[in-house]
């Protein structure tokens, strides 16, 4: 059986791309993202089924950033296949202040020295670790405003799209 390629957008942005194009809904999305540690990310396991686990990020330098212990299963989903999906923390009961967020895209695992020690001075993760860098293909937000659900949804190279639910 032949190995299954994943299937990948070439439209993807970093962090700075993002908030340069949109910068409003990128400034919530990093305060929904600041206001708690964890988060929760999605991979791919080896069959392909989903996985989530947690993890801290950091917007660093232009970048979303992600952290991983060595050897860590999501890392190595990530070195696999690099898509990703993120969810924001929602907090505690249901106020959800600032909406719900989530970004999709490809994690690319940083090997430069100079840039893991840049990190590494910022951040000072335990050692070793794995570091990735992503390329953002979606970022979205939802939340509620007059009774109606608002969700808008930001692609690389298409204009920022709001849907209203009533």
């Amino acid at each position: 059986m032949t190995p299954r390629t994943p299937a990948t957008s070439t439209a993807a942005a970093d962090w700075a791309g993002f908030a340069a194009a949109e910068p409003a809904l990128a400034a919530t999305v990093e305060a929904r993202f600041g206001a708690y540690t964890h988060h929760t990310l999605a991979t791919l396991r080896k069959d392909g089924s989903p996985r989530t686990t947690g993890l801290e990020v950091r917007f660093l330098n232009g970048e979303l950033w992600l952290g991983m212990m060595p050897g860590s299963l999501k890392a190595l989903d990530l070195r696999r296949d690099p898509r990703f999906a993120l969810q924001a923390n929602p907090g505690d009961g249901t106020g959800m202040g600032g909406g719900d967020v989530r970004i999709a895209g490809r994690a690319v695992e940083v090997e430069d020295p100079e840039t893991r020690a840049g990190y590494a001075e910022e951040v000072e993760p335990p050692q070793p670790f794995h570091l990735f860098r992503t390329e953002l293909t979606e970022v979205v937000r939802t939340y509620v405003e007059e009774a109606c659900l608002v969700v808008q949804i930001w692609q690389p190279g298409k204009p920022l799209r709001t849907v209203r639910r009533a």
